[in-house]
C-alpha cells in the first residue's frame, strides 16, 4: 500500500504590494497533519482531490503542513523559511514515503528568491532524494519555469478560470504517481516559454476557450498525460513571470515538446486577444443602469482592485461612480475597511455614522469617501463558499451592510475578492433583486453570477491589478516582452531529443 505526502505552500505574489507576513499566512490557513483533512473534506480543493484519490486507490494519504493567504506582496523571509520548515518536518515525520503530492501555485516570490516554487522543490529533493516521485497541481497563473519541470515527476495545472477543476486535478496528480509507482508510465514533461505577459483572461472566453480546447485534444492523444496553458501572473516582477504552456508525457520526449509547443503557438498568434481594455467605472456604470432597465441583475467588477490579485480591495473608483449616478435597488461589495467596519459594529444597527469610506491604501485606487451611513445589519463574516472552492469556509471578519442613499454597501474587515452570493446573503441581500451588483474580483466572481447575471461589464480603472500592464513601472521581467515590447519575435526553444 502506497503512502503518499500531502502538502501546501500556496500564495500569488503581486511585487507591486507591501510584504506578505508570516502573520498573514498563520491568520489564513496553516495546519498540520490531521487538522489538513479535517478542514479540508468534503471541498473543491487541490487538498481534498489529493485525499479522495488516494484512499479511492487504496494508497495512504499522509497530511504534512499546508499554509496560504491573500495575494500580496513578496513573502518575508522569516514566513518562507517558517513554511519550509513545517512542510520538510512534516515529510520527516511522514516517512517512510513511496512518492509526494503538493499543491503549489507557481507564481510565489519570496525575498531574494523569484521562483518560490523550484526552491521549495530543491528543499524536498534534497530530503527525500532525486529518485521519490513528485506530483505537483498549480494554479494556471503560475510563472511556471522549466526548473519546476526538472524537479517534479509531473506537473498538473487547472485548466478553468475561475478555477472550479481544482479538484480534478488534485486527482489526477494522486493518480498520476500511483501510475508511477506500479511503473506504468515514465513520464517526461516539457515547459514551453512565450516572450508574452498575459492579464487574468476567463476561461470562457477568448482566446482562452479555444486555446484551452486545443489542449484537451492533444491531452486525448495516446501518450499523453497533460496539456495546460500557463496564463503567467503579469504582476510579479520577476525574470520567469509570463506564459507557458506544460505538457506531460507518459514517455516520449518529442511528443511532450511536440505538444507544448503547438500549443504555444496557437497561443501566439492570438497574443493580441490577451490585450483587454475596459471601460471605466462611469462609463461602466451607465452602461449598467441603460442594460438593468430590460434585465437584471447587471453585474461590473472592479478588475483593477481586485484582493484575489493582489489589490488593495479598499479602492473607491466603482463605488463613487455608482454613488454620483444615483444607482437605487443596488448592491456593491465588498469593500475592505475594518476601521469602518468596527465602528458600524460598536454603533449598532439602527446607527446612523458619518463615514470615510475606502481609500486607506494609497490614491492610486481613489480617495476616501466621506459619508453618512445607516447601518442595516452587521455579521461575522462567515459563510461555507458555494461555487468557487465550494465547502470551504471563508472568513472576511466583522462585516456590515451599510444604506448611503438607494445603494447597500457591504465593509468587511478581512481583505477578499467576492467569489459568490453569500456575503450578500449575509446581509439579507438576494442579489437576483437587484438591479446594479459592484463587484472585486477579476474573475472568480464568474463561478457564482454567471448563472445569475443579465449582463456582466467589467470596469479597470487605475489600481494594482489593472488590464493595462503599461501602467506599472516592471524592473525586472526579462525583455523583449509582449505587449511591453511591440516588436518581439517568437521562437521555439531549442530541445533535442
Amino acid at each position: 500500500m502506497y503512502r503518499i505526502a500531502i502538502g501546501e505552500i500556496s500564495h500569488e505574489t503581486n511585487t507591486f504590494c507591501p510584504p506578505t507576513t508570516l502573520e498573514m499566512f498563520q491568520k489564513r490557513l496553516w495546519a498540520r497533519g490531521e487538522e489538513i483533512t479535517q478542514r479540508f473534506r468534503g471541498t473543491r480543493t487541490f487538498l481534498c482531490g489529493m485525499q479522495e484519490a488516494a484512499e479511492r486507490l487504496g494508497a495512504v494519504p499522509v497530511p504534512t503542513f499546508a499554509a496560504s493567504t491573500e495575494p500580496w506582496g513578496t513573502i518575508t523571509r522569516e514566513a518562507y523559511e517558517a513554511m519550509l520548515w513545517e512542510l520538510l518536518d512534516g515529510i520527516r515525520q511522514a516517512m517512510p514515503l513511496d512518492g509526494i503530492c503538493l499543491a503549489l501555485h507557481g507564481a510565489g516570490v519570496a525575498d531574494g528568491i523569484s521562483d518560490l516554487e523550484s526552491a521549495v522543490l530543491e528543499a524536498v529533493r534534497e530530503v527525500v532524494g532525486p529518485q521519490m516521485p513528485i506530483a505537483v497541481t498549480l494554479d494556471l497563473h503560475g510563472n511556471t519555469t522549466p526548473r519546476m519541470a526538472e524537479l517534479a515527476t509531473g506537473l498538473f495545472s487547472v485548466h478553468e478560470y475561475p478555477h472550479t477543476d481544482m479538484y480534478e486535478r488534485g486527482q489526477d496528480a494522486v493518480e498520476f504517481l500511483v501510475r508511477v509507482l506500479r511503473g506504468e508510465i515514465n513520464p517526461v514533461t516539457a515547459v514551453e516559454v512565450l516572450p508574452l505577459l498575459a492579464v487574468p483572461a476567463p476561461a470562457g472566453l477568448e482566446p482562452v476557450r479555444s486555446i484551452n480546447a486545443l489542449c484537451r485534444r492533444w491531452e486525448a492523444e495516446p501518450g499523453m498525460i497533460a496539456c495546460a496553458l500557463m496564463h503567467g501572473f503579469p504582476y510579479s516582477d520577476i525574470p520567469e513571470a509570463g506564459v507557458s504552456v506544460v505538457a506531460v508525457a507518459e514517455h516520449d520526449p518529442e511528443l511532450a515538446w511536440r505538444v507544448a509547443r503547438a500549443v504555444a503557438q496557437e497561443t501566439w498568434a492570438r497574443r493580441e486577444q490577451f490585450v483587454r481594455r475596459y471601460p471605466l467605472p462611469a462609463e461602466a456604470v451607465a452602461e449598467a443602469m441603460a442594460a438593468s432597465e430590460n434585465r437584471t441583475p447587471v453585474v461590473i467588477n472592479e478588475t483593477s482592485d481586485n484582493p484575489g490579485g493582489g489589490a488593495p480591495g479598499d479602492g473607491t473608483h466603482l463605488l463613487r461612480a455608482m454613488l454620483e449616478a444615483g444607482v437605487t435597488d443596488s448592491a456593491f461589495g465588498m469593500l475592505y475597511d475594518p476601521a469602518v467596519a468596527d465602528a458600524a459594529h460598536q454603533a449598532g444597527v439602527g446607527a446612523t455614522l458619518q463615514a470615510r469610506l475606502g481609500g486607506k491604501h494609497d490614491r492610486m485606487h481613489g480617495d476616501p469617501l466621506d459619508l453618512e451611513v445607516y447601518v442595516k445589519s452587521l455579521s461575522d463574516g462567515k459563510y461555507v463558499l458555494t461555487a468557487l472552492a465550494r465547502g470551504v469556509q471563508a472568513d472576511y471578519g466583522r462585516t456590515a451592510r451599510l444604506v448611503c442613499g438607494g445603494l447597500d454597501v457591504i465593509v468587511a474587515s478581512r481583505r477578499g475578492q467576492v467569489l459568490d452570493p453569500g456575503p450578500f446573503l449575509l446581509h439579507g441581500i438576494d442579489v437576483r433583486n437587484c438591479r446594479i451588483v459592484g463587484l472585486k474580483s477579476s474573475a472568480h466572481f464568474r463561478a457564482g453570477y454567471e448563472p445569475l447575471a443579465a449582463r456582466i461589464i467589467t470596469t479597470d480603472p487605475p489600481g494594482l491589478c489593472s488590464s493595462n500592464l503599461a501602467h506599472f513601472a516592471f524592473q525586472n521581467v526579462r525583455r523583449p516582452i509582449y505587449p511591453l515590447d511591440r516588436d518581439v519575435v517568437y521562437r521555439s526553444s531549442e530541445t533535442s531529443f
